[in-house]
């Protein structure tokens, strides 16, 4: 027999098996919508990830008061606490590090939240002091409006877009004067959105900072933020801060350790990790309904072949061969494959439709307003794929017993 008498044998038999067919169908068009509307989902998130990445600053370390061991490159059980989060960061610590080969700029910060007034409305805002000499050469932030901080600056901000138009009822514009814990600060510049709590943040001066916000003090910061000249200095210059300041702290046991370095870098590389995983897990668990999918085409053709034993009898007995009666089958089953992969996905395109509908935007870009999914013509190819072979791996046995019956048993069948 031609190929082409197969295909009219095979869907003949599909055609005339309407309602358990399409019952068998229909799992397989859940499985192929599930794991193609998952990959599409991953597949959008991982490019929004590398976008944000694309905008972060891989060379920035941070290093913060007190030890976590998860937080650090030294081994230990996650999550372990090593020592006390009351230790400070000083201008000494920063003394200390100045000296080392790879930094290209370091500053010290202080945060905390104090009331606000503009308007004669009040609110309670994130304030950040930063270092003014250094702190545009180190921030990847921009303004829409206005010129960040200068060396010269004192009493003056940059504020989020949020905190611009998003918190009073009048717009704060650039060279409007906020009052903070009581004391007139001018606006100099408005952020362009990040879309993260910089939105919301005031950034001043050191100096203005520690003097309008409580528990301030001079010369001792909340973090220390560095600078490498390079992405691929920024590893081993987290090995020389921590062994510098380890000596310049006196602290010998790594136990005892009462700062964290983390990177940008590393924190990126981890949450590209995690979203790989996510996915590849989501997906896992939609190839189970795949797994059923593939249950029932077996079913369907082992079914198939006890009905049409007599027909398989009388196709051998007028000179059909097993193959002919093995591709028969192996088509048959192949077709419901394929009849469910389209419909899979279409499935699942109209699922990765509806995923920015649900309000899945946890992944939104700098300046983008929605969570956008993509269905790639490669990703429907695949599932098709997919389907085809599921079908044609799961018509396999079936077909097979099929081409080995006896023409007089499957003629004396009942």
């Amino acid at each position: 027999m031609r190929n082409s008498t197969y295909l009219k044998m095979g869907l003949n038999m599909l055609v005339h098996s309407k309602l358990r067919s399409w019952l068998t169908i229909i799992g397989i068009v859940i499985g192929i919508g599930s794991v193609v509307g998952i990959l599409s989902l991953g597949d959008a998130m991982q490019e929004q990830v590398q976008s944000r990445l694309a905008e972060m600053d891989l060379t920035k370390i941070t290093i913060s008061p007190g030890y976590i061991k998860a937080s650090s490159n030294m081994p230990g059980p996650p999550g372990m606490r090593g020592s006390s989060t009351d230790a400070e960061l000083t201008d000494d610590d920063i003394e200390a590090l100045q000296g080392l080969d790879g930094i290209q700029y370091i500053a010290g910060q202080i945060s905390g939240s104090e009331s606000v007034i503009y308007a004669a409305q009040n609110a309670t805002l994130s304030i950040t002091g930063v270092d003014p000499q250094v702190w545009r050469y180190m921030t990847t932030l921009k303004t829409q409006s206005g010129r960040l901080l200068e060396p010269a600056d004192k009493y003056v901000a940059v504020i989020g877009s949020v905190v611009a138009s998003g918190v009073y009822d009048q717009e704060i514009g650039v060279n409007q004067v906020i009052t903070v814990n009581g004391k007139a600060v001018r606006v100099v510049g408005i952020l362009e959105e990040e879309g993260g709590r910089g939105d919301r943040s005031i950034y001043m001066p050191l100096d203005g900072a520690v003097n309008l916000l409580d528990d301030a003090e001079e010369g001792v910061y909340d973090s220390i933020t560095v600078k490498a000249r390079s992405e691929d200095l920024v590893d081993e210059l987290m090995e020389d801060i921590v062994d510098k300041l380890m000596v310049s702290r006196h602290i010998i046991q790594v136990d005892d350790r009462d700062f964290s370095v983390t990177a940008s870098k590393s924190m990126a590389e981890s949450v590209t990790e995690m979203t790989s995983s996510m996915t590849l897990f989501l997906g896992a668990i939609a190839a189970v309904s795949l797994l059923v999918g593939a249950v029932g085409i077996a079913n369907t053709m082992f079914t198939s072949v006890l009905e049409k034993t007599k027909e398989i009898g009388t196709m051998k007995a007028i000179g059909s061969k097993n193959r002919d009666i093995l591709m028969i089958f192996l088509f048959n089953s192949a077709m419901v494959g394929l009849v469910g992969g389209i419909l899979g996905d279409i499935l699942g395109a109209c699922v990765s439709t509806l995923f920015p509908v649900l309000g899945l935007q946890m992944m939104r870009g700098r300046g983008s307003d929605t969570f956008e999914v993509y269905f790639a013509p490669d990703l429907m190819a695949f599932g098709l794929l997919l389907a085809v072979l599921i079908g044609v791996i799961s018509g396999i046995i079936p077909a097979y017993r099929a081409s080995k019956l006896k023409p007089v048993d499957a003629l004396r069948y009942e």
